[in-house]
């Protein structure tokens, strides 16, 4: 079983470690100890507790669509426009997630797409690629406690 310790958690969810404890403490996510005593949260618990996050995120967020088959949608800011004659880059910052989407130059003007401004990032793929990251040292896949 996976364990986050707080600080590693409130990275993956892109929050504030006080921000992670504070949902700990109140029960939002459930916490554990690990084997060395300190504070942890479950990595299933934690992804658990991170899709409902997106969800009312998604639900807060969402623009009023009559229908979409994008699943995946990131309110961020756009942070940069590079535009040339046929074609628009745009960088869209959501949180610690960081989206480039080319665009016709057409599109974004007549989004008037600039630095800035509130925007959706819309994620259709039809490849996703999944890796695991390295293993965790040995110690913090120790068994663990219930806090």
């Amino acid at each position: 079983m996976p364990v986050f310790r707080i600080k590693e958690a409130a990275e993956l969810l892109g929050v504030s470690y006080d921000t992670m404890l504070r949902w700990a403490d109140s029960g939002r996510v459930d916490k554990i100890t690990d084997s060395a005593g300190r504070l942890a949260v479950d990595g299933a618990a934690l992804a658990r507790f991170a899709r409902q996050r997106a969800q009312s995120a998604a639900d807060a967020d969402a623009a009023p669509v009559a229908a979409q088959s994008v699943r995946n949608r990131f309110t961020g800011l756009v942070t940069r426009v590079i535009k040339d004659t046929v074609m628009a880059q745009v960088e869209i910052q959501a949180g610690p997630h960081r989206f480039v989407s080319l665009l016709s130059r057409e599109a974004a003007d007549e989004l008037a797409l600039e630095p800035g401004m509130l925007a959706v990032a819309a994620v259709k793929a039809t490849n996703v690629a999944v890796e695991i990251p390295a293993p965790a040292p040995a110690a913090r896949r120790a068994s663990v406690r219930p806090a």
